[in-house]
């Protein structure tokens, strides 16, 4: 039988290798916007567009985000891996000068650059040690379709680094490791 210790650390492992894609959640619960980077967001349900995703409780964003009641989801690719790394350090400024950003007609802020994005009302969170799961209908945002999007590569989180996937003229899909500058404080 495993002990809680041996649970945890099976679990740590496990998860360091399950590739999950990568997501940056702004909010302004009034005066300072903030952004964090995420791996846990996930669907739920597609009527209404409805999706999860889980912040940790050691964050100060977290309760800002949830004190704002709704909050912009950032789905980001490959081109966004700036961003991803902005979003999981602790003490950066998110928002600050060279950061290209704007507000919504609604008052969320969103990053420009980023092509998929989608505006959400926080429906529900349920505390759970160590996070908060969160959920959220998804209200409008755009897919990053069209001639303005950038060639779909995806930005993927696996054993705490980044990845690039990617799909080849082929039809072969390639994982590749951004370097050892890509380990990061996202945890």
């Amino acid at each position: 039988m495993m002990t809680d210790q041996s649970l945890s650390l099976a679990f740590r492992e496990a998860f360091r290798c399950h590739p999950a894609g990568v997501a940056v959640i702004t909010a302004d619960p009034g005066g300072q916007p903030v952004a964090m980077t995420v791996s846990s967001l996930i669907s739920v349900s597609a009527a209404p567009p409805t999706v999860a995703f889980s912040l940790s409780s050691r964050s100060g964003s977290t309760a800002a985000v949830l004190e704002a009641g709704s909050a912009v989801i950032h789905l980001l690719r490959y081109s966004d891996l700036a961003l991803a790394q902005l979003g999981a350090t602790p003490g950066a400024d998110r928002f600050g000068p060279g950061i290209a950003w704007q507000r919504l007609p609604t008052g969320e802020p969103r990053y420009s650059g980023v092509a998929t994005w989608f505006r959400a009302r926080i429906q529900g969170a349920l505390p759970v040690e160590g996070a908060t799961v969160v959920v959220a209908e998804l209200l409008e945002g755009e897919a990053g379709q069209g001639a303005e999007a950038p060639e779909l590569e995806s930005l993927i989180y696996l054993d705490r680094r980044w990845h690039r996937l990617r799909e080849a003229a082929d039809g072969h899909v390639s994982l590749t490791l951004m370097g050892e500058d890509s380990r990061d404080v996202f945890r």
